[in-house]
């Protein structure tokens, strides 16, 4: 597909979770020819209702990673990584507020892999940890100069609907049409992740969606509705989120929040 081709080689894709990669572009990395996938938090967030059948939050972790390498496994990729590590791993719903730490680490992490594209997550509101994989992407693309796309997961519009897959906004997005193998793959990828139970069965096996990183107003949340983890009753907001990008580029680059035109 010539449309996709600058994600076709060394691509380093920049996800939040385990599974994100599955959803997201399980089936263009059965076309990448040398993909590198990174996953920015452990997966394990604080709150004992997401980790609390499994003994502990470390337990937990560890077991979303044995489902990620497992499932990365089915589709051939080799080089996985978790920001940090084991022992300084980002927690789940904290990249936000650990955005300096992150994008050293994840630059070192470019020096050594050599990307030729980045590719990531969408600003939309669905989880907080997804909005800061976008940013990331923003800063380190913008940095080293290195192509960004994004790709969607899951957002609530602005009255309210859960929308899966789907880009908020508009823009010129790639729709990327499986075949059947790819599918096949694809779902026993999802499969793998025994963890998520029947979460990850909201989103269609049959299309992708990829488009070249939007130009986004990181000093405001994505859309001016309830945010999907707001909704949630989560105990972070979309504005606490903004303001934590705002202030890395007010203080570490000393440019606006908003991206240039």
């Amino acid at each position: 597909m010539d449309e996709l081709k600058a994600l076709l080689g060394r691509t380093l894709v920049i996800v939040a979770h385990p599974d994100d990669e599955a959803v997201g572009c399980g089936a263009l990395l059965q076309r990448m020819r040398d993909p590198v996938v990174l996953f920015a938090t452990d997966g394990a967030p604080k709150d004992a209702y997401f980790w609390g059948r499994y003994g502990s939050r470390e337990s937990y972790a560890r077991l979303r990673e044995k489902e990620a390498r497992q499932a990365l496994g089915i589709v051939g990729v080799e080089r996985v990584y978790f920001l940090g590590g084991p022992q300084e791993a980002v927690i789940d719903q904290e990249l936000f507020r650990s955005l300096s730490r992150a994008v050293k680490l994840v630059t070192e992490l470019i020096d050594e892999v050599q990307p030729e594209a980045l590719l990531t997550l969408s600003y939309e509101g669905g989880h907080p940890d997804h909005d800061s994989c976008n940013f990331l992407g923003y800063v380190l693309g913008r940095r080293l100069s290195l192509p960004v796309w994004e790709m969607p997961l899951y957002h609530r519009s602005t009255d309210g609907v859960g929308v899966f897959q789907e880009f908020l906004g508009e823009g010129d997005e790639i729709v990327l049409q499986p075949t059947d193998e790819e599918i096949e793959k694809r779902k026993q990828m999802l499969r793998t992740y025994v963890s998520q139970g029947e979460m990850l069965q909201h989103f269609p096996a049959t299309t992708e969606r990829f488009r070249p990183l939007g130009r986004y107003d990181y000093s405001q949340p994505p859309h001016p509705g309830v945010l999907n983890y707001e909704a949630w009753q989560w105990p972070i907001t979309g504005s606490e989120v903004a303001a934590a990008f705002s202030d890395f580029l007010q203080k570490e680059q000393g440019i606006s929040a908003t991206p240039l035109r």
